[in-house]
């Protein structure tokens, strides 16, 4: 695998190219690029990055850094999967000492189960005790499972 870089610095994130990808996503699909910088402004955000700088991943923490933290919009380029990127970034939020006394780590996927599960989440424990309220046009997307 060539070099990759991680970085937490919000001023080498390419908003662009992370737009594109998060309005091609199944979770945000047509996202609106003001909210995709929304969400960049209120959370830790990781980007990977190429020798040259370009940028292959992304990922976002939304947390109180006390007691819980939300793992969102883990992206790697189409070009670079199969090469574990993904996993590095999570494993970075993870490992970061401003998440070490969090005690729930969560984050929702319809289709990477083994790759998290490989890095220690699992289903929830206590699913009865989750609740959810989904706003405007996401509540009215089909199940796409």
């Amino acid at each position: 695998m060539p070099a990759i870089e991680y970085s937490d610095d919000t001023s080498r994130l390419d908003i662009a190219r992370i737009h594109g990808w998060l309005a091609s996503s199944y979770w945000t699909p047509g996202i609106a690029r003001e909210q995709v910088e929304r969400q960049i402004a209120g959370s830790h955000c990781l980007g990977a990055y190429r020798a040259d700088g370009g940028q292959v991943g992304f990922a976002r923490v939304i947390s109180d850094r006390a007691s819980f933290a939300w793992l969102a919009d883990v992206w790697v380029d189409e070009r670079a999967r199969g090469q574990g990127l993904g996993t590095e970034l999570v494993r970075w939020f993870l490992a970061h000492p401003d998440y070490a006394g969090v005690r729930r780590f969560a984050l929702a996927t319809k289709d990477a189960h083994g790759v998290y599960a490989k890095l220690g989440f699992t289903p929830l424990v206590r699913p009865d005790w989750q609740m959810e309220n989904l706003s405007g046009p996401f509540a009215a997307l089909p199940d796409q499972d």
